[in-house]
């Protein structure tokens, strides 16, 4: 169905594929979102200006401790049915919330891999002077297997892809890892991820 194949991660096409497959019954059974949950609330991000949001996931595994954006409207309709601060673009930047320095971190994941090298540099770049000086930038992309999976990936990036784009935002890296498994499982594992954390100056 076309519905299950969007062209653009703005289409309403692409929201419903989110939520298919977030809704999908192994993975509530298995509460696969445990150990991402973790992941993210061990790194204390504090007040988090999370850009690309989606449905909102990162939040709640934040719970709700942040302000999402997403240029697809029908995401942030979806993300604000679960009782979550979220914008499109255009909203968030009329509101209160786009203050300078408002955040204590911005999280960037699953969305640069839907970008051309400058266009992720300059999505960054236009949301960083939100996040408090000293403040971190993290950045989460998919593995080889991962990358695989959406049709609307359009650059695959590894850690020093990664380091390069918040580098030239004037972040510096602090740490990289593999999560959940170590890097080879990314090869086989779609839902390995590349994890880089950096510190805006």
């Amino acid at each position: 169905m076309a519905a299950e194949r969007p062209s653009d991660t703005r289409d309403a096409a692409y929201t419903q594929r989110l939520t298919r497959l977030e809704g999908a019954w192994w993975k509530r059974l298995l509460n696969v979102q445990a150990p991402y949950r973790w992941n993210l609330r061990r790194l204390q991000l504090g007040y988090t200006l999370d850009v690309g949001c989606g449905l909102g996931r990162n939040l709640v595994n934040l719970d709700g401790n942040g302000v999402g954006v997403d240029h697809n409207a029908d995401s942030i309709r979806a993300a604000r049915a679960r009782g979550l601060t979220a914008y499109t673009p255009e909203e968030f930047k009329a509101s209160a919330d786009a203050a300078p320095g408002r955040f204590d971190a911005l999280l960037l994941a699953h969305v640069a891999e839907h970008l051309p090298e400058d266009d992720g540099v300059a999505l960054l770049a236009d949301y960083v002077d939100y996040v408090r000086p000293g403040g971190r930038i993290v950045v989460i992309c998919p593995q080889e297997k991962g990358y695989t999976t959406d049709s609307t990936h359009v650059r695959f990036l590894d850690f020093a892809d990664i380091q390069r784009v918040v580098e030239k935002v004037g972040a510096s890296v602090e740490r990289s890892y593999s999560f959940p498994f170590p890097r080879a499982a990314g090869k086989v594992f779609p839902y390995n991820e590349f994890v880089v954390v950096a510190r805006r100056a």
